[in-house]
């Protein structure tokens, strides 16, 4: 049974988008899926895996990496994008493609980055991936540094179903 979904899903991928497009995206996704189930060593943003994130994007042992384990992601991917280990880095103007409440957004795709805005920090505290787009009013995504519920200051790697109404903005660097 699972066998036959991966191969609708490979099939929807080749269909549904462009061949570099979505033999990216599936090269992307194939990565952030390898990765969940990863944890910190003790709560403190630590440990082999989440430091190795967190090298990649020039940051220190103790910081926050959900952002670093997006360009973790894309680096082992060879896909060129920001470098940052700060969530709102990853959303430039040129390559957003959904900000929330806007009519001429576009539907998200497998390995897009989505960022939550917080408030109370008045700005994007936290980003992942998007990995299913759902009908609806859901996402399935895939993030570092969140926990079972939700929160931008987690333990580990989580695949996740989100509100798409907690999702601020999606930007696309395929």
């Amino acid at each position: 049974m699972a066998k036959n979904k991966v191969i609708l899903l490979c099939f929807f991928l080749t269909v549904s988008f462009p061949c570099s497009f979505g033999q990216n995206a599936q090269s992307v996704a194939a990565i952030y899926i390898a990765e969940i189930g990863v944890r910190e060593l003790t709560g403190k943003n630590d440990g082999i895996r989440v430091e190795e994130y967190l090298a990649a994007a020039g940051r220190k042992k103790g910081d926050a990496w959900c952002a670093a384990f997006v360009t973790w992601v894309f680096k082992k991917a060879e896909v060129k994008a920001v470098v940052s280990g700060w969530s709102p880095d990853w959303f430039p103007a040129k390559s957003a493609i959904y900000t929330r409440g806007e009519k001429s957004n576009r539907m998200p795709y497998m390995a897009d980055v989505f960022g939550i805005y917080f408030q109370e920090l008045g700005r994007i505290a936290h980003c992942g991936f998007v990995d299913v787009w759902e009908e609806g009013n859901f996402c399935i995504t895939v993030e570092g540094n969140t926990n079972d519920t939700g929160s931008s200051e987690g333990d580990g790697v989580y695949r996740k179903r989100r509100l798409k109404s907690q999702i601020y903005k999606v930007s696309r660097w395929l």
